[in-house]
This record gives structure tokens, C-alpha cells and sequence, in this order.
């Protein structure tokens, strides 16, 4: 872990199983940080402010709602342009293994929110209309006395968010360092390879053998299942693992460039500003800011 991120120790204790916090404030000032537990965090009044999850960096509107299901995924929710004097966060940080082989995860009633607890491995961010849904049963949650009501009202916030399918995956794959894995054989298989050879020159026709396709056929299928050409998957992989040796190395950004299969710095620049809204030194600062650890 790089040292100019906060290793957040959660305050639950071996049996507990959920922490809650209801807050007003007037600044966001907790710096980048990251956990083992996993996250749901609400702000309201917060537009203007600038949300970190990973190697994505947005700035967010009036309703915010996020969920990180990953262990040690990067997050901070910045001051930025925010300027409003009464900012309300809510956040739940729980403890969830729902990826146990006898979870009752694994059954039907729960697919759709374990289908959601896998997406947001990397981050998940919902939209206003699902913040308006649940906002009710956050602060129901903050006034339960009784545990067990408690943890009632915490599975019914999960069920109604994982209804929202457009929610947005926030960081790669490659930089979050998880693979969802709810698509097809074919997809994974290709996107493994991809992973595995990303600093190298990726080809359509390689790509096409291996799952079996001509070509033409492979890419229309890969952007079906994707919702993103070739071409666009393979730079974000790439700009994933290059934005990860950003925050765990001191590597040069040149450097960095070339080992993540980029040909030419001017490219590299010109495509991370594309995608993450800055270059790469700035991207770095971001990380470089707060410098504690405990």
C-alpha cells in the first residue's frame, strides 16, 4: 500500500457485523483513505465536492451514493468547489462475506444483490432517483435502537439499490485489482488474455481465434457484451495498471508510459487526460496530499 494513504481502522469489533454514522458537517477533511470492511456512503449537499474511488475522480452533484464492496480500494470525498455549509453524510461500513461458498448469497432470492455487491468491487455509484428510494431507510437505520431491526432495515437498502441497473462502476478493473466475473466464458477468457498481455501489441485476429470468431463476428460480440469496442477496453486496461504504478511507485511517469504498452508519451497524456480529467503528475498528487499512516 502506498504511504500517503490512510489505513482506516474500522471501529467494529470481532462480533459486530455494521457501523453507522449520521453527520452534518461543513467540510469534507478526512483524507484518502482505504479499509477491509465494506461501504456504503450517502452525502447530500455536498455538489461542487470531488469523489475519488480508485483511479476515478468525478465531481459530484447535490445527491451522492456510493457502495465499495473491495478490500482496500482507495476512496476520499475532497472539498474541491463544494461550498455549501451544511453537508449530510451517512455512512455504513459492514461486514459481509458474501462470496462464502455457503452464503446464502449464492441463492436466488439474493442474485441481484450479489450481482451488485460484485460490481462494486469497483466502486458503485447510483443515481439521484436511487438515493431519493432509500433516503427514508438511511435514516430509519440511524434511529434503529434494536440490532436485529437494524440489520432488517440494512438488507432492504440493499435489496432496493441493487434494483437500480444503472448504476455506474467507478474504477478499472485493473487498478482495483478485481475481475468481476458475471459474464461469458468467451469475455473472460478474452479479457484474461488482455490482462495478462496488455504491455504487449494486442491484436483483433488473436483475440478472434482464441474464443473461436472471425474478426468482424468477435467485435461486434465484444462490444454486445461490453458495451465498449476493442480498442476502448484495452486502453482502459492499461491506463488502470499505469494509474496503479502512479500511486505504488515512484517510477517515472515515462516510465510508467511505456511499461504499461503505451508507444508514445504524447498518447499516454493525451488519453489519460481524456479518461481521468487531468494528467498523470496531477493524478499522482492527488495520492500525495496526506501522508499518514497507522
Amino acid at each position: 500500500m502506498p504511504s500517503n494513504v490512510l489505513q482506516e481502522i474500522a471501529p467494529l469489533s470481532e462480533h459486530e457485523f455494521m457501523y453507522v454514522a449520521d453527520r452534518h458537517k461543513q467540510e469534507f477533511d478526512y483524507p484518502i483513505h482505504c479499509h477491509e470492511v465494506m461501504e456504503l456512503n450517502f452525502v447530500s449537499g455536498g455538489a461542487g465536492a470531488q469523489r475519488i474511488v480508485g483511479d476515478s475522480t468525478e465531481v459530484i452533484g447535490d445527491l451522492d451514493l456510493v457502495l465499495i464492496t473491495s478490500s482496500n480500494l482507495e476512496h476520499v470525498w475532497e472539498q474541491h468547489e463544494c461550498r455549501s455549509k451544511d453537508i449530510h453524510e451517512i455512512t455504513i461500513q459492514f461486514f459481509l462475506p458474501f462470496e462464502d461458498e455457503h452464503s446464502p448469497f449464492q441463492t436466488n432470492p439474493y442474485k441481484t444483490i450479489y450481482r451488485m455487491l460484485q460490481r462494486a468491487k469497483r466502486g458503485l455509484a447510483f443515481p439521484s432517483e436511487a438515493s431519493l428510494t432509500v433516503y427514508h431507510l438511511l435514516k430509519d437505520l440511524t434511529q434503529q435502537g434494536e440490532s436485529f431491526r437494524a440489520v432488517q432495515v440494512f438488507f432492504e437498502i440493499l435489496y432496493e439499490l441493487s434494483r437500480f441497473d444503472d448504476a455506474r462502476e467507478l474504477s478499472t478493473s485493473s487498478f482495483a485489482k478485481v475481475e468481476v466475473g458475471s459474464e461469458s466464458r468467451r469475455v473472460l477468457k478474452v479479457k484474461d488474455y488482455i490482462r495478462q498481455h496488455y504491455k504487449d501489441d494486442v491484436r483483433l485476429d488473436e483475440l478472434a481465434a482464441l474464443v473461436g470468431m472471425t474478426p468482424t463476428a468477435f467485435s461486434r460480440f465484444f462490444h454486445v457484451s461490453t458495451g465498449k469496442s476493442l480498442s476502448e477496453y484495452i486502453v482502459d486496461v492499461r491506463l488502470g495498471f499505469a494509474s496503479r504504478r502512479l500511486v505504488d511507485t515512484t517510477d517515472s511517469v515515462s516510465e510508467i508510459c511505456y511499461t504499461s504498452g503505451f508507444n508514445t508519451l504524447s498518447n499516454f497524456n493525451r488519453l489519460f487526460r481524456k479518461r481521468k480529467g487531468c494528467n498523470p503528475t496531477e493524478f499522482r498528487e492527488k495520492y500525495q496530499k496526506t501522508k499518514v499512516v497507522i
